[in-house]
């Protein structure tokens, strides 16, 4: 049996979900197989085997915050209702989640993993940080209408949207200064509508 025949087992997704619990609050980054799976309820062995490697387990891990980034987008797409929000209300919709203290844990590995994308762009880490930049840029594009999607000033708002999300929540999970960074917010969302 190989990794790739237990990617469905029970067991699997139980360990999937223990390791995102502690790599959520330990970091990712200096992760090793040992401490892991002793804090996890299992062995090195086991790990190895239901991933493949540490690469695997680390891939695995990335694309379950991955699928937790998807959610949020996912509800932002919910909110539509069919009919673009705007790129002002889509901008307060994901600062309200991002600035919520319950995901700076989701969010510090999201951080984390996307330095390590720019750093070491092959391997377990390949491609986080575009995929991300990626899925991203695709709500915001679809918040505005379509008849300006495809324009180069539309383009480039949805980029300034994403860079000052994106630069406000390194500096909150920096600084923990919200209300400096909701007013810097707030003035980009005065500015889009």
């Amino acid at each position: 049996m190989t990794a790739e025949s237990t990617t469905s087992s029970p067991r699997r997704t139980e360990l999937l979900e223990a390791a995102y619990r502690y790599v959520l609050q330990h970091g990712i980054a200096d992760m090793s197989l040992r401490p892991l799976a002793s804090a996890i309820g299992s062995s090195p062995r086991v790990l190895v085997f239901l991933f493949g490697n540490k690469d695997g387990l680390v891939r695995a891990l990335l694309a379950r915050a991955r699928a937790d980034e998807l959610a949020l987008l996912d509800r932002i797409r919910a909110t539509t209702a069919g009919e673009p929000i705007g790129l002002a209300r889509a901008v307060e919709e994901i600062w309200s989640w991002l600035a919520a203290e319950d995901h700076r844990g989701l969010l510090r590995l999201w951080v984390e993993a996307y330095a390590r994308s720019l750093i070491e762009p092959h391997g377990a880490w390949a491609d986080f940080a575009r995929s991300t930049v990626d899925d991203w840029l695709a709500v915001l594009a679809e918040c505005q209408r379509p008849k300006e999607r495809t324009s180069r000033a539309a383009v480039a708002d949805r980029t300034r949207a994403l860079a000052i999300l994106r630069g406000a929540l390194l500096d909150l999970l920096a600084t923990g200064d919200r209300e400096r960074l909701d007013a810097a917010i707030a003035r980009e969302v005065s500015v889009l509508y």
